[in-house]
């Protein structure tokens, strides 16, 4: 009697490990029977936007020598601290580039140090961003990073994080309040030199248009999703190519029709042929 509830006991604890590990696998790669995107056409997606766009010089300066890849040539890339590139991403949220640089200037120019932020009435903060749009909900998050920093290292600084693992990193800054995904992302690629690949309403849109991810994603799946498939080594330049044709081209995502685009509607969009001659099914599935 007593062994079998032995046995009982230990079969439990594997099904449930196993249904543990299984979670996991699926908050991983949320997507596993979607095979799109494949390893070459990340690649040869890459080429078409590079040889239409040409590398976007405001990412030139976060770009890693391909020739010189190691860990300390990352650290030399950019002299942007990790907190100044969290603030700027922080206040690109929900506004536009220009606008949301225009804010950085002005807060900077208003307080040269974050010592003067944090000591600053946060009325005051708000009136330096405003330019940026939702300037009193940003405000609270600036004021809560640099005083949770305050509390937890004694000074105003995110520099230890360049020691951190990846997984490490995500934990300390999915702490701070009004930090997303897409900004922890945004911060591990430009600032901390990582091989990720955040994803904001550009990316998203033409990922669903092109069939990368199933028409019923979300942001946070395809973020996931989009990890696990496009290679470490392509993910800095797709990304970037990506974010700029999305700003500028009308054709390939599902705003197309009220996008503001650069690109002539004399030119066909080289993303639409990934869509239309795809090799794998429509749905991108395993059939």
């Amino acid at each position: 009697m007593q062994e079998g509830r032995k046995r009982k006991k230990q079969l439990q604890k594997l099904q449930k490990k196993s249904k543990s590990k299984t979670k996991l696998a699926d908050k991983e790669e949320p997507y596993r029977t979607h095979i799109r995107p494949t390893p070459d056409e990340c690649r040869d997606v890459r080429d078409e936007l590079l040889a239409l766009h040409g590398f976007p010089q405001e990412f030139a300066k976060y770009r890693r020598d391909p020739l010189s890849p190691s860990l300390d040539d990352r650290n030399s890339v950019v002299e942007e601290t990790v907190l100044d590139g969290l603030v700027k991403t922080l206040l690109s949220q929900n506004t536009t580039e220009a606008n949301s640089q225009r804010a950085f200037a002005s807060l900077k120019s208003a307080f040269p140090t974050w010592e003067d932020v944090v000591a600053a009435n946060s009325k005051c903060i708000e009136n330096a961003i405003r330019c940026g749009g939702l300037a009193t909900t940003k405000a609270a998050c600036i004021k809560n990073i640099l005083s949770c920093l305050l509390e937890r290292k004694g000074k105003l600084c995110l520099e230890y994080m360049r020691d951190l693992s990846v997984e490490e990193i995500k934990a300390e800054l999915s702490s701070f309040k009004g930090i997303g995904p897409k900004t922890v992302a945004c911060v591990l690629m430009f600032n901390l030199q990582h091989d990720d690949f955040p994803v904001d309403t550009h990316v998203f849109e033409i990922a669903k248009t092109i069939g990368w991810v199933p028409d019923v994603a979300d942001r946070n799946k395809t973020y996931l999703h989009l990890n696990q498939r496009i290679p470490n080594e392509l993910k800095f330049d797709l990304n970037c190519l990506l974010f700029t044709h999305g700003k500028l081209c009308r054709k390939c995502t599902s705003k197309g029709g009220n996008r503001k685009g650069n690109i002539s509607h004399d030119i066909a969009c080289p993303l639409l042929n990934f869509r239309k001659n795809s090799p794998m099914s429509t749905t991108g599935e395993l059939e």
